[in-house]
Parts: C-alpha cells; structure tokens; sequence
C-alpha cells in the first residue's frame, strides 16, 4: 500500500480576505461527498462547510448524490492505477442518466465565497518546502525540473517557485510506476479524468516524461554520443582501456582518466554539456562522476556559479561538508544575489556549529529576499539554539505568514505555543 499524506489544512478564518456569502443555503439541496485528497482541508472539515452552507455532505455515493468534489492534491488514482472508487461509481450513475456534478475543489470554495481559498490552493513553494511536504529530497525536486517533469512558475535570485498541485502529480505518478503500476493504466486513469474535470493534459506529458527512455546512447569511432549527436564521456572505455596505466590495479579509481586525455574530450564538447552531464549523474546517484563532469565544466566555465552550487550539493550528499561549504561561497561571490547558495551556506555553518556564521549568510539572504520562508525557519530555529527565543518567534511567525502547510509549519506552530506558554505569568494558587 503506497502512503498517503493527509495535508494541513486551512480554514476560512486563517484567511482575513475571504468572504463567506451572505446567504448560509449556498448549497440547499445539495448532498455532497469528496475522492482525493484536499490540498486545503481534511474531508471531515470539507463536510462541515457543506452543512453549514446548508446542503448535507456523505461518505457513499448514491442515487441521491448531487455532487462530487475531486480534491486538488495530485490526482484521485487508487494504488492500481485506476481512478477512484467514488469517481467511477459517479460515472457508472451519470450513465444512468443521474445528473450528478463533477467538481474541482477550487470550484468548489468559490462556490462558498471562498475567493482566498483558490490562491491558497495554487501557493507557490521553494523546493526546500516541497522537500519538507512531499517528503521527497531536494535534489530529486531540482531533478524533476531539469527533466521537464515539473515547471518553475517564476523564480526570485535564481530561486524556484513551484506550483504544488504540479510536483504533487509527478510524485503520485512517480509512486505508482515504481509500485509496478503500468503505464497503460494510470494513461487511462489520466484520460479519464481528464474527460470529466476538463484539466489540461499535463499529467499525460508528465507520465511521458516519467517512463521515456532519454539515454539512447550510440557508440561510435570518436565515443558515446545521444541521438542528438551530443558527445558523452566515455567513461567504460576509458577505464577498461588495455593502455590506460593503472587499468588493472586493485585500488584503481573506477572513474580515473588522465588529465589529458579529460582535458580533450572536454574540448570537444560544448561547455554546457559537462554541466548536464554532472546533473544527470548526480541524478543517477553516480556522485563521483557528477564531480568530474563539474570540474570539467569548470575548466570551460571556471566564472559560472551555477556550476559551483550543483558541484557543492554533490559533495555535501558524499558527506564532504567543508568542500561543499567552500563550493557554495564561491557560488556567492561570484552571485552575491544567489539565495539558495546563501542558505546552504548558513545550513552547513549551523551544522558545523557555527552558529553566528549561520545567522550572517541567514540575515544576507533576507536582504536579497524577505520573503523566503525556508530562511525564515532556519533563522528561528538557530536563534532558538542559541537561547534567544525572542529574537526568534517574529521569524516563525513570518515562516507561517508564507508557510502553513508541512511538518516545518507544525514545528513552527509548536514552538510559538511553547514560548507563549514559557512568557506566560504563573497563576497564584489560593492561599
């Protein structure tokens, strides 16, 4: 059984801007019921709405059914691929002849006068926030986006902002092909869907992407190259070479090559292929081989400070936190505006115990974006290590201000209660 996570969820009150319509019947007559999983409340908090609107929310579908509300967190697909019990058994009475209405859950809270609730719906996160919802690694999130999978709605510094309900579908999909679901069914299921709630076919193109074979490679008298005719390194011939010095020592380093030999293969390729080339190692966890492709890429580009920040994550993963740290302040001094680079730099300071070291590349990237949430917890929870809870709590309540949903939210939300609790004044027992 695939896990499932129950979103946080978000009330009309914790928005001052929505409005509730005048009228308490907006659903009379309506009965209702939910398949999926809402990306703003739980479906026990959906159902009190609808009777506080005035219509009456059920768990079953039936004859009587008025109204069905597919949630916007990924997609309603059961663990075989298929579309979700409710859904089908809707389709099945609509063919019947049952007018029963197949909804969006934004559709559904502008029904109420939710008109704040949509946006809350389609929050834009960083990829260290979707790490922390989707419990999904951030290299893996900045994976998806160098495959396409999943699109950067606008970017801050260098900084990405995803669309949730997108990353959310990709890693629904991706769960169930790596459950052994085949592709043929979750295509039906997505067709399906689409049909009925009238969404654009991104899913599809994202379901493409997840299962297409994108490494065709063809060998030919100069090397590797991909169908496009982009050269590759080679690296099986070069360390199964019968010349190459070394081949056959035990402690030979698997992914050696001369310097000079390296060196011309990198001048027979465009400067941006060894930097795809270390992505897509570092993607295939082959982390010894993205380092050599960066270092590649940086004796073509030795100025670029993308290129240090990716060789900086790689070598954090291998555990190598002080090579990592100088890799991401190269990144910054040759970007000072780059946000993400400043943030690893304070993670790994805080890491290191160099709190105060922290807190400087924190209050940096705050200069260059104030509202970046995942500084703004990372700034709170050092404060708080260093005993000064004061200076901390605006930082987490600005974190929930942008943040409201994910286990840094809970923290968050633990660590205000607590330190209410701590100023609050002890009560004076009767004497």
């Amino acid at each position: 059984m695939l896990a499932r996570r129950v979103p946080a969820f978000v009330m009309a009150e914790d928005f001052p801007s929505a409005r509730l319509p005048a009228s308490p019947v907006a659903l009379s007559g309506e009965r209702v019921t939910f398949t999926g999983v809402l990306a703003s409340m739980t479906h026990a908090q959906a159902a009190e709405l609808v009777q506080q609107h005035g219509g009456e929310a059920t768990d079953h579908v039936s004859r009587q059914l008025t109204m069905l509300v597919v949630g916007e967190e990924g997609w309603p697909l059961e663990d075989d691929g298929r579309i979700s019990r409710k859904l089908q058994e809707v389709l099945d009475w609509q063919g019947r002849g049952v007018p029963i209405r197949v909804v969006q859950e934004s559709d559904f809270l502008r029904m109420l006068g939710l008109s704040e609730q949509p946006e809350e719906v389609r929050r834009l996160h960083t990829p260290a926030m979707l790490s922390q919802i989707l419990q999904v690694p951030v290299y893996i999130i900045r994976s998806w986006e160098r495959a396409g999978l999943i699109r950067a709605v606008r970017r801050v510094h260098r900084l990405p902002y995803f669309d949730f309900q997108e990353v959310s579908s990709a890693r629904r999909l991706s769960e169930l092909l790596q459950a052994g679901v085949p592709r043929a069914e979750i295509e039906r299921s997505l067709q399906a869907l689409t049909r009925v709630i009238g969404r654009e076919r991104r899913p599809l193109e994202q379901l493409d992407l997840l299962v297409r074979d994108h490494r065709l490679l063809i060998r030919d008298a100069h090397g590797l190259r991909d169908p496009r005719g982009q050269r590759l390194l080679d690296w099986e011939r070069d360390t199964d070479a019968p010349d190459q010095p070394g081949a056959g020592d035990a402690d030979h380093h698997p992914i050696s090559i001369s310097f000079l030999a390296a060196r011309q293969q990198a001048l027979e390729m465009e400067r941006r292929d060894w930097f795809v080339e270390g992505c897509r190692h570092a993607d295939e966890g082959d982390l010894l081989a993205a380092i050599e492709a960066f270092r590649l890429a940086l004796m073509m580009e030795p100025l670029n400070p993308e290129v240090h920040f990716h060789l900086g994550d790689v070598l954090y993963r291998l555990g190598r936190t002080h090579a990592a740290l100088e890799r991401y302040f190269a990144a910054v001094e040759l970007d000072h505006d780059y946000l993400e680079a400043w943030t690893q730099i304070g993670a790994l300071q805080r890491e290191l115990g160099d709190a105060e070291g922290a807190l400087d590349a924190f209050r940096v990237a705050l200069d260059i974006h104030e509202n970046y949430a995942d500084v703004r917890f990372q700034m709170a929870e050092t404060l708080a290590e260093l005993g000064r809870t004061e200076e901390a709590i605006p930082h987490w309540e600005a974190y929930l201000e942008l943040e409201q949903r994910g286990p840094w939210a809970e923290l968050a939300r633990q660590r205000l209660s607590s330190a209410a609790a701590a100023s609050s004044p002890p009560s004076l027992s009767p004497v």
